[in-house]
């Protein structure tokens, strides 16, 4: 048995002897109830017997007895009532129930519910009712055990909670590990390939085609950065938000334009953004290559930069297949993919960038399905 089959066996021990404690508690407090509630019927019947005694006492006898046990019942509350349904007393019950006879005949309906009358037989063949309701003890030992069960549930759901942001963080790190290491193993080959392109200049190699390589090299240490970048606070800088977007954009739309027709609209001024200007240009590339995949390869996609003063939008539009509304926040969790091959990493990357690094909101704005789809990227002034 490895470490995580051992750790998932103590978990579900842990869950089952929780649950077995739980039942426990409750069938003690269930049994202590019903034990509390039968020795309050038994102290009211005590009560009425104590009643019948005084009713029926003469000069000799001695109701010191009767007297004690009614003044000592100073926590249950009742109403007496003869056969007519007349209320002959009330005790530990406030005064303003008491002296308002709407307010105490309703105040009998509910104790008739509570409880099962007892039968005083003052006189052969008349009798007086008493209705008593539970003692505001055994009325809160009653609700006990819903109380336990919300504190079991809220234990549960903040157990539930640290496991979860705890597994959350593990897989963080692993993830941020990963791409430290990519970038890490890049690096030393990445190295070699400049060493050898200053040789290619020197030996006076064809120039468009050691222009090239240059290109896809200097891409390299871009995607090279990035991966670098993830798992550590990123530097933000002031920067123009139109030019740091339309670099992104000729950049992929040089790479593009045979299959893809692209717009782009922005103010002609300036918006300062504190971005950072590696992740930035991934946001926009992670979500111009979603939306290529989404149209398979061919259709348009708009870049539009809007500016209200207070906040900047930047919204990327595509005419591909469309998100169904019920998935439009779930696209965003990592691992989600509509794709056959795919870790379903991009968006979800591109949230966290957004959002944890630059401060900033990404959402689905709009989706229709077969006509395409805009998402909005928003940053504060």
């Amino acid at each position: 048995m490895n470490f995580s089959d051992r750790s998932n066996t103590t978990r579900w021990i842990l869950i089952l002897a929780s649950f077995l404690i739980t039942v426990l508690i409750l069938w003690n407090t269930y049994t202590f109830f019903q034990i509390f509630k039968n020795e309050e019927r038994n102290k009211m019947e005590l009560w009425a017997t104590a009643q019948k005694t005084l009713q029926n006492a003469s000069d000799n006898t001695d109701v010191d007895l009767p007297l004690q046990i009614i003044t000592n019942n100073s926590t249950i509350p009742n109403i007496l009532t003869d056969a007519n349904d007349s209320i002959l007393g009330a005790s530990n019950i406030d005064d303003e129930i008491i002296n308002d006879p709407k307010k105490i005949r309703r105040l009998l309906a509910i104790y008739k519910g509570s409880n099962n009358k007892i039968e005083i037989e003052y006189d052969k063949g008349k009798f007086r009712y008493l209705y008593y309701a539970n003692s505001p003890l055994l009325t809160k030992l009653k609700y006990y055990p819903i109380a336990l069960l919300l504190i079991i549930l809220l234990f549960g759901g903040l157990v539930y909670n640290y496991y979860k942001a705890s597994k959350v963080s593990t897989e963080n790190k692993l993830w941020a590990g990963m791409a430290k290491e990519t970038a890490h193993q890049i690096g030393t080959p990445l190295s070699s390939l400049i060493g050898w392109l200053e040789i290619m200049k020197a030996d006076n190699i064809d120039p468009v085609m050691v222009e090239e390589i240059e290109k896809d090299i200097d891409r390299l240490q871009h995607i090279t950065d990035r991966f670098s970048k993830i798992g550590s606070e990123p530097i933000l800088e002031i920067k123009d938000l139109v030019q740091e977007t339309r670099h992104s954009y000729d950049y992929l739309q040089s790479r593009f334009a045979g299959q893809v027709e692209f717009t782009f609209t922005a103010p002609d001024y300036e918006i300062p953004i504190r971005v950072n200007h590696t992740l930035h240009g991934w946001t926009i590339e992670n979500l111009v290559k979603n939306a290529i995949d989404a149209m398979r390869g061919r259709g348009k996609i708009d870049i539009r930069i809007e500016d209200d003063g207070k906040t900047a939008k930047i919204k990327v539009t595509d005419s591909g297949k469309g998100i169904p509304k019920n998935q439009f926040r779930t696209i965003f969790e990592p691992g989600f993919t509509t794709k056959k091959r795919g870790w379903g990493l991009g968006l979800s990357l591109t949230k966290r960038i957004v959002e944890e690094y630059h401060k900033g909101k990404i959402k689905v704005l709009h989706s229709e399905i077969g006509k395409g789809t805009t998402f909005q990227i928003t940053f504060r002034r």
